[in-house]
């Protein structure tokens, strides 16, 4: 290959059956009993056998596709990723355990770490052996996250000490490290004096508390910080850059990854026909109705993911991006509520039975769609301000 000359990439054509054909002969044996678990609402399922999977993915070079070459991935198009995604999701690929990794802090140190922090995290996260949580969200600081109280000073041999509470902390108890916004300058507001943070959890002055979940699970957690340290090098960018590495993050949440999730959906639909045939629902009309609302929901769902993807850009604040998570997490809301009325008296107690549990976790996670990552009331002030240009909602003055 002549110098300057980009890596070749495998051709669309036969991509999407080597992707199957890849997890059809991996996904056994041990890892059998993972298909189509461990996704939202069951994310403390088999953590340790999906961190191993993360590491059968990475021998098989399909963790972090998308990352360019020069920091450990394939480069691969917008196009196969989504195939990659795709196929991933029909052949019921588990929940991925290195996902913050992968999808979200990684390519903020592709974009904004210094040389120093790719080289130590970018090769772990591609190996599947570092997994990360993120630390946002605070108990008066959840959409609102330029409300963050959490703060950081500095010690004289450069390090940070980080004082408060994060909460909604997915997977913290089974991460290695986490990412913690904070506040870095005294008497500072909103989104200025913000510091950006990477932080090992196994440490002195970190607590980790689980949250009991009305679906029974605990994969959410508190995480206090009392005196926890980050090492000098381990702050990205400068103080003061918190927000805009915060925000970069955020973006990579509309990318590619979301054609995967709407193949979820697909199976969680598929398995809400198949309960609405076997105990008979199926054979109203109304029900018959709500599931094709669904379904042509989805289809409107996919097309726009597509048009969000169609210049060939991840991540980004587009119109069609910024609609997005509007859309899917009220689409998903309303699905849970769709199995519970066709499982009608069998839904109405917790159940053993997969079949049913399964639909249960479905509907108990779904009711917090339309609040993680930014409420319905964020997400309608994003669009009226930022897509259509409205004015900004009053705010109340600061004290």
């Amino acid at each position: 290959m002549d110098e300057g000359e980009a890596p070749s990439l495998p051709k669309p054509e036969g991509f999407r059956a080597e992707v199957a054909g890849w997890m059809q002969a991996h996904l056994t044996g041990r890892f059998e009993t993972l298909r189509h678990r461990g996704g939202p609402g069951d994310e403390e399922f088999e953590p340790a056998l999906r961190k191993e999977w993360e590491r059968e993915l990475a021998a098989g070079g399909w963790t972090c596709v998308g990352w360019p070459a020069e920091a450990g991935g394939r480069a691969l198009s917008i196009d196969q990723q989504v195939i990659f995604h795709e196929e991933y999701a029909r052949a019921g690929g588990p929940g991925r355990m290195g996902h913050i990794g992968e999808g979200l802090i990684g390519p903020a140190l592709i974009h904004f770490g210094s040389a120093e922090q790719k080289a130590q995290f970018l090769p772990e996260i591609v190996a599947g052996r570092c997994f990360w949580a993120q630390g946002y969200s605070e108990p008066n600081a959840g959409s609102d996250l330029a409300n963050v109280q959490t703060h950081c000073w500095q010690e004289a041999d450069g390090s940070w000490r980080v004082q408060g509470q994060k909460i909604w902390t997915s997977l913290a108890h089974e991460s290695d490290w986490i990412f913690v916004l904070a506040r870095c300058e005294p008497g500072s507001k909103g989104n200025k004096g913000l510091a950006f943070l990477l932080m090992p959890l196994r440490q002195p002055g970190i607590e980790i508390r689980p949250i009991r979940q009305m679906g029974g699970g605990a994969e959410f957690n508190e995480v206090f910080f009392d005196g926890a340290l980050a090492e000098a090098q381990h702050l990205v960018g400068q103080p003061g850059d918190g927000w805009k590495v915060a925000m970069g993050l955020l973006e990579v949440e509309r990318g590619v990854s979301t054609l995967g999730q709407q193949m979820h959906f697909a199976h969680e639909l598929e398995r809400i026909i198949a309960a609405a045939r076997r105990n008979g629902t199926a054979r109203d009309p109304v029900i018959r109705q709500r599931i094709a609302s669904a379904s042509i929901g989805l289809r409107v769902m996919r097309a726009n993911a597509l048009r969000m993807l169609a210049d060939g850009a991840e991540v980004g604040l587009r119109r069609e991006a910024l609609i997005y998570k509007y859309y899917w997490s009220n689409w998903h809301r309303d699905l849970g509520k769709l199995a519970m009325d066709v499982l009608g008296e069998e839904g109405a107690v917790v159940s053993q039975d997969p079949a049913i549990r399964s639909l249960q976790q479905m509907f108990f996670f779904s009711r917090s769609d339309t609040i993680y990552a930014g409420t319905n009331e964020i997400q309608l002030n994003l669009i009226a301000e930022r897509g259509l240009g409205m004015p900004r909602e009053a705010r109340p003055a600061s004290p």
